[in-house]
């Protein structure tokens, strides 16, 4: 508690110090708490314990808008980051469309879910450590668990400005994984497992080991297959991956600059109708649950592309108040930075379609992308991938498939789906939730 009032005092003195220059502000002030652990050769590797605090503001004076943070909470350090925010707006472009608007929000996330007492020991935490890479070395031509850990934090953000908004949240998570490296006959393939939750009781370090385990060794013999158009169903980690790249074409503020191919898009079909996109506030279980935006809005769903169509973007109230639109709570921010949107969850429904009639015939499944970002064009929708995982029929994995490269159009894909099943899953980081989505057809490179 000493540490919050602490950064309440700050905050409250930063604000102060803003008003008597006659500007607008806003201010996050951040403070958290890390623990983190590894082995390797069956002993601890890595013991770390961090925590740290800092402290942003954004001010916005004669339309001018700066921001500037600071490490420290004494006053001469917070004097600083005031006059130097205060000063670098002056050089800034006037824009009439970002205020500080958020007044009077009293927010705090209540769910109690998001932050639980963890009653689990340093020693329980050191022992399921080992246990990951033990587990993997355990087994059969599982030579190393090279990358491996558990990691925990918590933290408290406060969000205040000078409208008289006040927002509280608080939030504890911890996750583990383990990577096992398999060679047999000379060959060699590298798979790993990741587990999270909120407590330390929710993690499930078998999963972790023996999922990494059972995908390396079904990997091991992989070759590339025949190159020509095939059927393709990506595992959700891999979707998640394939979606976050293109995920500028659902912002209001890539639309703001001109560079989204979804700005003018609104109310036409952009995908399937088998395809319906909502930005959902709250889930069970999520890992993105927060009662307000990052102005101090108060969070709640948001329908993107609702069979196909698209129906929003994600806006904050500086993209809302540009386009003349109703703002939907997806203001991002961290202490250190400026303005922008982002997801909450990312919810794909689900379809009429069960699992069996999702998998029937042939198709490929791929487990893993190969430099995503570095090989996507979020502008043109064009991507090419290496990639590795199984060619399957009726549900079954008869191949394992490596060296293969993947290419196609995002938004040409999105528009080509066969079947979409009716079972929701999430991704490890509990951000991305979909059912199965048979595409129709992408272009493989092989052989």
């Amino acid at each position: 508690m000493t540490d919050q009032n602490a950064l309440q005092q700050a905050i409250d003195y930063v604000l102060d110090r803003v008003r008597s220059r006659d500007a607008a502000a806003d201010v996050i002030a951040n403070r958290s708490n890390n623990f983190s652990l590894k082995a390797n050769q069956g002993e601890l590797d890595e013991y770390k314990v961090t925590s740290g605090q800092v402290i942003g503001v954004r001010v916005i004076k004669d339309q001018r808008t700066a921001t500037s943070y600071s490490e420290s909470l004494d006053l001469a350090s917070l004097d600083l980051m005031v006059d130097n925010a205060l000063t670098n707006a002056q050089y800034s472009q006037q824009d009439p469309h970002q205020k500080i608007s958020c007044i009077d929000s009293r927010l705090a996330t209540t769910e109690p879910e998001v932050y639980q007492t963890e009653t689990a020991t340093v020693d329980e935490k050191i022992a399921l450590a080992l246990s990951l890479e033990q587990g993997v070395v355990n087994k059969p031509h599982a030579t190393s668990a090279p990358y491996n850990g558990f990691a925990e934090s918590d933290s408290h953000v406060i969000l205040a400005n000078t409208q008289g908004t006040l927002c509280n949240h608080s939030e504890r998570s911890t996750y583990c994984y383990a990577y096992t490296l398999y060679e047999k006959d000379g060959k060699q393939a590298m798979h790993g497992g990741m587990s999270s939750g909120r407590l330390f009781s929710q993690l499930d370090p078998s999963y972790c080991i023996n999922h990494g385990y059972e995908m390396a060794q079904a990997l091991l013999d992989g070759a590339p297959i025949a190159s020509k158009h095939y059927s393709v169903i990506f595992t959700l980690s891999a979707l998640s991956s394939l979606f976050s790249a293109f995920g500028m074409c659902m912002s209001g503020q890539a639309a703001m600059k001109g560079i989204n191919p979804w700005g003018d898009a609104l109310d036409t079909l952009v995908a399937s109708p088998l395809l319906t996109i909502t930005d959902t506030a709250y889930i069970n279980g999520g890992f993105s649950i927060k009662a307000f935006d990052s102005e101090g809005y108060a969070t709640h769903d948001t329908l993107l592309v609702g069979e196909g169509k698209l129906q929003s973007l994600l806006h904050n109230s500086h993209t809302a108040s540009y386009f003349g639109i109703e703002n939907t709570a997806n203001g991002s921010r961290s202490a250190k930075g400026g303005l922008g949107v982002n997801s909450r969850h990312t919810v794909i429904s689900t379809g009429i379609s069960s699992n069996a009639e999702v998998t029937a015939g042939e198709y490929l499944e791929l487990v893993e992308l190969q430099g995503v970002h570095s090989g996507a064009d979020a502008v043109s929708g064009d991507f090419s991938f290496g990639a590795s995982g199984f060619l399957c029929r009726d549900g079954q994995r008869i191949q394992a498939v490596r060296g293969i490269t993947v290419a196609g159009n995002f938004y040409q894909m999105i528009k080509e789906i066969d079947t979409v099943s009716n079972q929701l899953e999430h991704d490890y980081n509990r951000s991305f939730y979909a059912p199965k989505i048979r595409f129709t057809r992408l272009n493989i490179a092989g052989k």
